[in-house]
């Protein structure tokens, strides 16, 4: 075991999560997910379902992969067997409810019915249309509209 500064004693194997955990944190995918943190907790997401909902831009199923990464590296086998249950036991800190209670599951829903698809069909209204016009405007009101519609549905539920 390892002593560390507030007297906790780590066995190499919780340090070594620890250290990863940090090091997912302070990744530059995890300081824009921090950094966009603000405009989405209105929504019931944290900086983790924000680097999801980046990445998922490029295909809806990669949100999944995306969630799965994060809370494997930040896995204590000892503790939870899965990243389903790590999921599920995570407690959202500001509201001391579970982070993945029904109002936000919900609100991921309802974010993704509205929001728009991924670059690909960014791609091809831009090709069919040959301008950006649609495109940016698919991207920016689906959006605005997958926000909107999201903050009701999880202030609602909560």
């Amino acid at each position: 075991t390892v002593q560390n500064p507030l007297n906790q004693h780590l066995s190499e194997k919780e340090l070594q999560q620890k250290i990863a955990s940090a090091k997912l944190e302070n990744s530059y995918i995890g300081i824009l997910g921090k950094t966009i943190e603000p405009s989405i907790r209105p929504l019931g997401y944290d900086w983790k379902i924000g680097i999801a909902l980046i990445t998922s831009f490029a295909a809806r199923e990669v949100f999944v992969g995306t969630l799965a990464t994060i809370y494997s590296v930040e896995a204590d086998d000892e503790k939870t067997a899965t990243i389903k249950e790590k999921m599920a036991t995570e407690v959202n800190p500001i509201t001391g409810e579970k982070r993945f209670n029904f109002p936000v599951g919900m609100s991921l829903l309802v974010f993704y019915a509205f929001a728009m698809q991924c670059m690909a069909t960014l791609a091809i209204v831009k090709r069919e249309t040959k301008s950006w016009r649609w495109p940016l405007i698919q991207l920016f009101g689906m959006g605005f509209l997958a926000y909107i519609s999201s903050f009701i549905t999880y202030q609602i539920l909560s």
